[in-house]
């Protein structure tokens, strides 16, 4: 066996020595090749890198062809070299020109070779370039050297790295001085100016190897121990300030933080005369091969999970486990440019004075997005190639109203933003204005204007906001938190708290929307396929009975004497509610019976989330008392778009005919049978749609605080009763774009333009 695979550490020194000896990239590159076809035992290595018009060049080559250096160039998807750099796998092939994928190119000289061993070459999780080797002989490659060859490609990342960096450093020059304007999805409104500073930490080269194994596994020892205590001191302390949809991703991080399998991966990495940093360094680009091949949703958010921690380790080996920016008080204020980003490290930039942030990957539904609406961050998601186009230190607009991100903004530019920033100023002053002010139209109708309540900062908000209540409070957030049941106390003690601060102001419970993707830490529960359409909301509820009922009890002891709403989630059928219903009715009749006082009142409602559920309101008309349209789950039934996909998320538009014909039918039967009904999901929070929906006869729009002022603004400027008829009018007829004649039917009616 060559000596690589029986002291693989001969191989990291001799690669530390080479990095060490300094030269330029090329001069580099050569002499990795010679090193590692040498020590494989191989008649061919060759580094291709991928440019900046997106081909594959040869750069470096021992045993090929001298004169085919930077003349071999290969498309992104050509040859076995292409198909590497397409999926992010390495390849092992024992006869490579039988190959269908094989690609000849006669200038290399390659005729003689069969055997073919080729792996990416990775850096900030995308493929820059593809080494390979070649041999004489059929030959198959074994799992320890493909594992050697992926390390070296992980050095090589580096020099790659520089190489590039040195080919373009005239035309970058150029282009980093040139303004550039992206596109993306708003996740949260407003508008920020600031400097580029990156969120993703980089392992330097230098610190690439060790020759001091035992050191270094007691460095990664401690410092995974280090990580296990931070994430479960998070999940304790952000348990204030998180609840909801957020809470999963904080759970997941216990949990991979403590799986043995990455541990033992790291120290093998370690052992085999890696340094701490670069064993953590190659799991991340392991882990994000994989989470840009990967195609399924929840695969997807578990390999962004263990990606975090790594970035989270990291960073503790670095001797900086919180985020920390320098901020200069007479400067700019920093923007945050990320790949991804989780809630967990949103939540360290909170006080770092942040004046907006861009994620290349995030959807509106996103935990990220979720975060940044409740610390009001303008934030903008869905913007490709975002990491490739910004340098450090780039000044940067975000103009989260628009859904655009300014590179580099010229002069004239940034004067006009200023002006849109104090216009915006003097438009918070009137939402302030308006705060005590009820949301009534020019045509005295009343709109009842509530909170969604995903946040423990989220109470306070309510009376600032000039909110009428709370309109969906997500209660699974105490079950979410805690590695056993919350006993009956403490969720007595949760819900008491929240109708203290509420006063008299109405508050809608939700009861335990968990399963699914957002399942109980200390619940085995096997994964399933689509998790948004599996045992979750009422039906784990219902399944899980002792739980659900110790929920129930806990609201009518909470209430005591008060009002209390109950409102079990997507429901799908009437039996689910009838059968939730009377658990509640059981729970109140046993607590009277033991002396405790029942609430004065109480009301039992109905999420609309499943499309089937809107052809039961005739059969449940007569017992319950409200129906409440989550949209954020009814609309990505109603598409048939998973609302975590943006490919396919923002493809429709909730203002369009099919959906607003279908909430209208619903609207209009609810009217006939005198029951309530109401919005709670986030759509309502944008003036046109809130504006839309109010006209269809939603007056109850639950929505995040901060849409509160705008929404209102836009209702006291109206006339619903013509809306609404001009809008019933546009309904039945045309295959335009609805949004487009929504917006130019509220300049004929001379609403405020400013809400679009």
């Amino acid at each position: 066996m060559p000596e690589t695979y029986s002291a693989p550490r001969l191989l990291m020194n001799r690669l530390r020595q080479m990095m060490a000896a300094g030269g330029d990239a090329e001069e580099r590159l050569a002499k990795v090749v010679k090193l590692v076809a040498g020590t494989m035992v191989a008649d061919v290595c060759s580094i291709y890198l991928r440019t900046a018009d997106n081909m594959l060049e040869l750069v470096a080559t021992e045993g090929l062809r001298a004169e085919a250096v930077t003349r071999t160039r290969l498309h992104p998807d050509e040859g076995l070299v292409g198909q590497i750099a397409v999926s992010a796998q390495p390849l092992a092939i024992q006869d490579a020109p039988r190959h269908p994928a094989f690609s000849y190119r006669p200038e290399t000289g390659e005729d003689p070779y069969h055997a073919f061993l080729g792996v990416p070459i990775l850096r900030n999780g995308r493929v820059t370039g593809v080494l390979t080797v070649q041999n004489r002989t059929e030959r198959a490659y074994g799992e320890d050297e493909i594992e050697t060859l992926q390390t070296i490609a992980m050095v090589l990342a580096e020099v790659l790295a520089n190489l590039i960096e040195t080919r373009k450093a005239a035309e970058a020059d150029e282009q980093n001085g040139r303004p550039n304007t992206l596109g993306g999805r708003s996740l949260c409104g407003g508008i920020g100016i600031g400097r580029a500073v990156f969120h993703d930490p980089v392992v330097p080269a230098a610190k690439f190897f060790s020759s001091d194994s035992e050191g270094e596994s007691e460095r990664l020892s401690k410092a995974l121990e280090q990580l296990r205590v931070s994430v479960d001191a998070m999940v304790a302390i952000d348990a204030g300030a998180l609840m909801g949809e957020p809470r999963e991703v904080l759970e997941t991080y216990r949990l991979l933080a403590h799986d043995p399998a990455w541990t033992d991966r790291l120290l093998e990495g370690v052992q085999g005369g890696l340094t701490a940093e670069a064993a953590v360094d190659r799991a991340r680009r392991e882990h994000r091969a994989r989470l840009e091949s990967a195609t399924d949703a929840y695969l997807r958010e578990r390999l962004f999970d263990l990606e975090d921690l790594d970035n989270r380790l990291l960073r503790i080996l670095g001797g900086t486990e919180k985020i920390k920016l320098e901020v200069n008080p007479e400067g700019p204020p920093p923007v945050i440019i990320a790949r991804r980003l989780g809630p967990a490290d949103l939540l360290e930039y909170r006080g770092s004075g942040l004046a907006g942030i861009l994620i290349e990957e995030a959807s509106v539904s996103s935990h990220a997005a979720i975060v940044a609406r409740a610390l009001e961050i303008p934030t903008l998601g869905n913007l490709p190639g975002l990491t490739t186009l910004v340098e450090e230190g780039d000044p940067i607009i975000v103009d989260a109203e628009e859904g655009q991100a300014h590179l580099r903004a010229d002069d004239a530019l940034k004067a006009a933003y200023a002006d849109r920033i104090a216009l915006r100023s003097e438009r918070q002053a009137v939402y302030r204005a308006m705060r005590d002010l009820p949301a009534v139209s020019l045509d005295g109708q009343r709109i009842q204007l509530m909170v969604n309540a995903g946040l423990a900062l989220d109470l306070d908000t309510v009376e600032d906001a000039g909110a009428d209540g709370i309109g969906l409070f997500r209660t699974e957030f105490q079950f979410l938190v805690s590695e056993t049941l919350p006993p009956l106390g403490e969720q007595i003690s949760l819900y008491t708290e929240v109708l203290d601060k509420l006063g008299t102001k109405p508050v809608i419970f939700r009861t335990v929307d968990l399963g699914g993707d957002k399942m109980l830490p200390n619940l085995n529960q096997a994964r399933e396929e689509n998790p948004a359409l599996g045992w979750r909301s009422i039906r784990f509820a219902l399944d899980t009975r002792g739980l659900f009922r110790r929920q129930l009890r806990a609201l009518v002891r909470a209430a005591s004497g008060r009002e209390l709403r109950v409102m079990f989630p997507m429901v799908t059928i009437p039996e689910e509610f009838f059968e939730a219903k009377a658990l509640l009715m059981q729970e109140l009749e046993w607590s009277t019976a033991r002396g405790f006082v029942p609430p004065e009142t109480l009301k039992v409602g109905a999420m609309l989330e499943a499309p089937s559920f809107a052809y039961c309101l005739t059969e449940i008309a007569g017992e319950a008392d409200f129906v409440s349209v989550g949209t954020n789950d009814l609309m990505q039934f109603f598409f048939a778009a998973d609302r975590m996909t943006p490919k396919v998320s923002e493809r429709y538009d909730m203002v369009s005919r099919p959906a607003m014909r279908f909430l209208a039918e619903v609207a209009e039967t609810c009217r006939k049978l005198d029951l309530p009904i109401s919005i709670c999901g986030e759509a309502s929070g944008d003036p046109v749609q809130a504006l839309c929906l109010a006209a269809l006869g939603f007056h109850t729009l639950s929505m995040p605080a901060a849409q509160i002022g705008p929404v209102k603004k836009a209702i006291r400027s109206v006339h619903l009763a013509r809306l609404g008829h001009a809008l019933c009018t546009l309904l039945p007829t045309g295959h335009g774009d609805l949004r487009k004649e929504v917006l130019a039917l509220f300049d004929d009616l001379g609403v405020d333009a400013s809400l679009n």
